[in-house]
């Protein structure tokens, strides 16, 4: 053994280090799980080595994951004939949480354990896991790259370091093996083993081996064998499940199953398990999580479905079957069709995948298009709430299956009471008053800002119903589409909001006479602001507020668009604004009476900066407007 180096986690891993000490798991022996899942992914990435490069399984072709207890040493172990780590490797992948949204993971943990326990199992810890149960965990690995001699031998308590030294291993592969907790040891146990074997690990496609005690009878006992002998035996049926016919597998085993690909602890909210034959043929079998991972908005983050070709395994995060706006669903897709020497590369021109995306994107839609028709409206409401803001990319990025997703989406509008996104476009339509031929909606940061906007008066006056949108993504999705059904969307917001017929004679011949009656109050605010506004014009749309502005321009830059753009730092041209004024608020009537210039002045500064406010856009000097407001009131 060489000299033993010391390394200290990085800190997420010894918060969660630290969590897991306190046995926050409901289920501890999903360990097993964990840790068997890693030993056939690192099987799984060796056999696809292997098809190019035999070589590289040398006298040992054979995959198998082994589990074996010491009673005495009170020890579990675990191992595998896959592809091992390198010395560096076992440091970094064992040290490090390497997944994305670490920071978001820490900020989320409440000190509530059952509130935790959820949130560790939405983040997947997968080895660490073996802490639950061991005070101690020692890894043994030598990668398939490394002679025998270059073994890896790991070590730690959980305690907030590892230590790491190089050893000797005859065959390639790694050992996990945990020393028990006093109080863990029926994890040591035949039975408790096998059935937890069975229950979490019977569907991966690599066999598990326990030893099992032979008792040689009659003629099956050979000239001085001993009476009793143990021998390794497969305990998990090792058909992967995916390529069972669908008939024949419980929702139990499809939950199982879930767990064992996405490393998740809760079961999915779905799935569908799809096979085709003929001119293509492919299995695909997809979740969807009950819960977002906290990478979800990482579009760097790979993402995607694990591909395997004739039951030999790819790769992970085969994005190439899974649009992004999708990149949530989880599961398999097995093809028949790729070759199996299949690369990256190929696969980024592939016709065949193509097609297969083309397919697996549609089956994912109908997937979810079913649970939105489910008795049970609680499961889109959570479907909704944890991946809709991510659904509604489609809009943009998937032309050819809009009107699906558009079917799909949900909103919050007027019609409520509150900011529960359950309306449905065609919910809408349905109650569309018979005159109104558009849909209407509006965007801000936040719910109360969207109900509460003034923009919105005299749609509620006449009884339209409002779509309410504040999630970042409404902004740039409702710039790209315009129609659905063919009645166009309308921001409530834009320069020339079109009421349609909506909007009758009498009404707009009383606005167009109010225009003319304060004529000459619309030019002296314009003289008053001149600079900040472009124009002063009689508001259509105000009944309870003094004014609003409308930006001028580039009526896609709206507010919201224009904060996303600032913030992500690009320079925008300075915003000239139309000041809209409600000739009927008391406000407005007071200015309208003031006949000292100065004063005028500061009445309409103050209407101006309200109106910049109430469209949440900021003000260029805020210390101004505080002093504005204290000297209108003291006056």
């Amino acid at each position: 053994m060489s000299e033993v180096e010391k390394h200290g986690f990085q800190t997420e891993v010894k918060q969660l280090l630290g969590l897991l000490a306190n046995s926050l798991y409901s289920n501890k022996e999903v360990f097993l799980r964990e840790l068997i899942s890693n030993a056939s992914d690192a099987i799984d990435k060796l056999r696809f080595i292997s098809l190019e490069k035999p070589e590289v399984l040398g006298n040992d072709p054979e995959f198998r994951i082994r589990v074996s207890a010491d009673k005495e040493k009170k020890t579990l172990t675990i191992s595998d004939n896959g592809l091992g780590m390198t010395r560096q490797e076992a440091i970094d992948h064992l040290g490090t949480i390497a997944k994305s949204g670490t920071a978001e993971f820490f900020k989320n943990l409440t000190g509530d354990q059952s509130k935790d326990s959820q949130l560790i199992g939405q983040f997947g810890v997968g080895f660490y896991s073996a802490f639950v149960v061991a005070d101690k965990v020692t890894v043994i690995s030598r990668s398939y790259k490394s002679n025998a001699d270059e073994a890896v031998c790991w070590v730690s308590d959980g305690s907030g370091e590892f230590e790491v030294s190089q050893v000797t291993k005859a065959d390639r592969g790694t050992e996990i093996i945990l020393s028990l907790r006093d109080d863990e040891t029926e994890f040591l146990e035949d039975w408790t083993l096998r059935s937890n074997i069975s229950k979490y690990s019977d569907h991966i496609s690599v066999p598990v081996q326990m030893l099992e005690t032979v008792k040689p009878e009659g003629d099956d006992k050979k000239e001085g064998e001993e009476a009793e002998y143990t021998e390794w035996k497969q305990v998990n049926d090792a058909k992967a499940l995916w390529t069972k016919n669908p008939k024949d597998v419980s929702d139990d085993e499809y939950k199982e199953f879930y767990k064992h690909i996405s490393h998740d602890f809760q079961d999915p909210l779905t799935w569908t398990h799809n096979k085709v034959e003929g001119s293509q043929e492919y299995t695909s079998l997809m979740y969807i999580p009950q819960r977002a991972p906290f990478d979800l908005f990482n579009r760097e983050q790979k993402h995607g479905l694990k591909l395997y070709v004739q039951r030999v395994f790819i790769m992970d995060d085969a994005d190439q079957f899974m649009p992004g706006y999708l990149r949530f669903v989880k599961g398999v897709l097995d093809s028949n069709d790729l070759p199996l020497n299949v690369s990256r590369e190929i696969l980024q021109s592939n016709k065949i995948s193509a097609q297969l995306k083309k397919a697996c994107t549609k089956k994912a839609l109908q997937m979810i298009a079913k649970l939105a028709k489910d008795d049970d409206k609680t499961k889109y409401e959570t479907f909704w709430a944890q991946f809709g803001s991510v659904l509604k990319e489609g809009l943009v990025e998937d032309y050819e299956n809009r009107d699906e997703i558009f079917g799909l989406l949900r909103f919050a509008s007027t019609a409520n009471t509150g900011s529960e996104q359950n309306v449905s476009l065609e919910d809408y339509i349905s109650r569309m008053p018979e005159k109104q031929k558009n849909i209407y909606f509006i965007t801000a940061e936040s719910y109360q800002a969207a109900v509460a906007s003034p923009y919105l008066e005299t749609l509620k006056k006449k009884g339209v119903e409002v779509l309410l949108m504040w999630e970042r993504v409404d902004e740039w999705v409702m710039n790209q589409v315009s129609e659905y059904k063919d009645k166009k969307f309308i921001n409530v917001c834009s320069a020339d909001l079109d009421l349609g017929e909506l909007e009758d004679k009498a009404e707009k011949e009383e606005q167009e006479a109010k225009a003319t009656e304060n004529k000459d109050l619309l030019e002296r605010i314009k003289n008053a602001l001149a600079g900040e506004v472009s124009e002063v014009k009689v508001s259509g749309r105000l009944v309870d507020t003094p004014s609003c502005v409308i930006s001028e321009g580039n009526a896609m830059l709206t507010a919201q668009m224009r904060r996303l753009l600032e913030a992500s730092g690009q320079k925008l041209p300075e915003e000239k604004f139309v000041l809209e004024i409600n000739p009927d608020h008391a406000i407005i009537k007071k200015m309208s009476a003031e006949a000292d210039d100065a004063k005028f002045k500061d009445w309409a500064t103050l209407v101006l900066d309200q109106a910049l406010l109430a469209d949440q856009r900021g003000l260029k000097d805020p210390v101004a407007y505080v002093k504005l407001v204290n000297s209108l009131l003291l006056a």
